[in-house]
């Protein structure tokens, strides 16, 4: 461990900031408490949290969504109508500690989200050696990489071996209890992994990122009081508090770090994003879309005997879906863009929705910006887009008798003035604490059946953030801080230049 001054980021992936503020309310997280009590607190805010895939991308370089180009691990591709997968190693956003190359100070990078080792950053570099996941896939995105290359054989050996632990949206309780057991040995084990890098050598920054939480709500989600009342809510003795015991488990993991951290140590506690009860939307917004007369079909043309054409001609949905869940992730995600590409007239859309499971993200079809975009820019563009927030925000859920819709946001009023090259136009949120089976629009009715990937959790647009230590004379609970600001903010407490690029400043008084 340091013994001179040094930055210290302790992040939580999905650490939901109501669940931390409840937890340490009923005596719990001490680690996180003391940090609370001795600086300041906030949530993280800002329209970079409009989707959990790219936040701590850009936490760590700075980076705003339109200039990273990382919303979804589902995008369209500029310049095409092809649907790909995207991940951290897609995208160019330098964490900020990529200054420290060819310097004195040294780093300890231990499985932050989306960041990959550095070249000529000394220190002790490892990327995703216990991470959350999904779901299992070979994608190279989530192998282990580390800097030096002999950290992973050091990691096999403290560790042992990697255990990929993914969400089971369709586990018993059974299951359940055996992933918990297995969650709750993680956070340990983490935590030793931690110690052993951290005794290696002196640091002058650690960033530490903790994963189980994110699994750990998804998967237990509807054991919480919050999903109570609902269809999907189960109760179990052992499992009712799960997510507060792997809260606990990586606040004491916490502890262990900072017990060993110098008194004058500048300390984070950062938590990604938070989750809510928020049921899947996917078969909405295309279908809405076609609906209102904004997205169309081909025009009935020669019968095509291709396998999967003749499967969706022949076979009901309930057996498609059946048999997609027998394909690996790869095959269902080819299947999604190939489905994309064939079942839209570009000549006569004007918009379209990129397949998602929760959050719609709708693109124009820009003429100039698509291959076939149809759309003028300027007032033909900004009246296509009133209209469709108007439609969405007509959509009425026969439940309540009230808006489907939480809100609505287009990119140019919160990531710049022109249409965007890479980010969706409509960023839309729906109100969906239950699972809506319908809604209604003045034209007509709207239905989805249940998907495959089916939870009762979705994320929050908010994150949460502690700070302690002699940069910081705040106290208390602060304003809603922007993600944009925190990598500036720990590049000066580092006294290591900021990009002129940054859009964000550094926080309070840090120096």
């Amino acid at each position: 461990m340091p013994d001179n001054s040094s930055l210290i980021i302790l992040g939580i992936d999905a650490g939901d900031p109501e669940l931390i503020q409840q937890f340490i309310a009923e005596g719990y997280l001490p680690a996180i408490r003391s940090i609370m009590e001795r600086g300041w607190h906030a949530r993280t805010g800002g329209p970079e949290l409009f989707a959990e895939h790219g936040v701590w991308a850009s936490i760590f370089s700075g980076q705003t969504r339109d200039q990273m180009g990382y919303y979804y691990f589902r995008q369209l591709k500029p310049g095409t109508y092809d649907i790909v997968p995207v991940s951290g190693m897609d995208i160019t956003a330098p964490p900020f500690w990529k200054a420290m190359a060819g310097g004195n100070l040294k780093a300890a990078i231990i499985d932050v989200p989306d960041a990959y080792p550095v070249k000529g950053v000394p220190g002790a570099q490892l990327s995703n050696w216990a991470i959350h996941l999904g779901w299992v896939s070979n994608d190279p995105a989530f192998a282990p990489y580390a800097e030096p290359q002999s950290l992973l054989n050091e990691a096999r050996i403290v560790f042992g071996e990697r255990h990929l632990i993914t969400e089971n949206s369709k586990a018993s309780v059974e299951q359940d209890k055996e992933l918990f057991k297995q969650l709750l040995a993680q956070v340990e084990k983490k935590g030793k992994l931690c110690r052993h890098i951290l005794a290696k050598d002196r640091y002058d920054l650690i960033f530490a990122v903790f994963h189980e939480a994110h699994t750990s709500a998804h998967q237990f989600w509807k054991y919480q009081s919050q999903a109570q009342g609902t269809n999907d809510a189960r109760d179990d003795a052992t499992l009712r508090n799960a997510i507060r015991d792997i809260y606990i488990a990586i606040d004491r993991e916490f502890g262990r770090i900072l017990a060993g951290a110098p008194a004058n140590a500048n300390v984070f506690i950062v938590g990604s994003v938070g989750l809510k009860d928020y049921y899947p939307t996917a078969g909405l917004a295309e279908k809405a879309l076609r609906l209102l007369g904004y997205q169309h079909s081909p025009p009935p043309g020669k019968v095509s005997f291709k396998p999967m054409d003749l499967a969706r001609r022949i076979l009901p949905e309930s057996v498609r879906i059946a048999l997609s869940k027998r394909l690996s992730r790869e095959a269902r995600e080819r299947i999604v863009a190939e489905q994309f590409r064939a079942n839209i007239d570009w000549s006569r859309t004007t918009a379209f929705a990129i397949p998602t499971f929760y959050k719609t993200l709708i693109r124009i079809n820009l003429r100039g910006r698509e291959p076939q975009g149809i759309v003028e820019p300027g007032k033909e563009y900004l009246e296509l887009l009133g209209r469709i927030e108007a439609d969405f925000r007509s959509l009425i859920d026969p439940r309540t008798g009230k808006s489907a819709i939480s809100d609505v946001q287009r990119a140019i009023d919160v990531f710049g003035k022109t249409p965007p090259a890479v980010l969706p136009d409509l960023l839309i949120e729906w109100k969906a604490p239950h699972f809506l089976e319908r809604v209604v629009h003045p034209k007509g009715e709207i239905r989805q059946n249940k998907p495959e990937w089916y939870r009762p959790s979705d994320h929050t647009q908010h994150g949460f953030i502690a700070a302690a230590g002699p940069a910081f004379s705040e106290r208390g609970v602060q304003n809603d801080v922007l993600i944009p600001d925190l990598a500036p903010t720990f590049l000066s407490l580092l006294n290591l230049p900021i990009p002129s690029d940054l859009q964000g400043r550094p926080l309070f008084s840090a120096r």
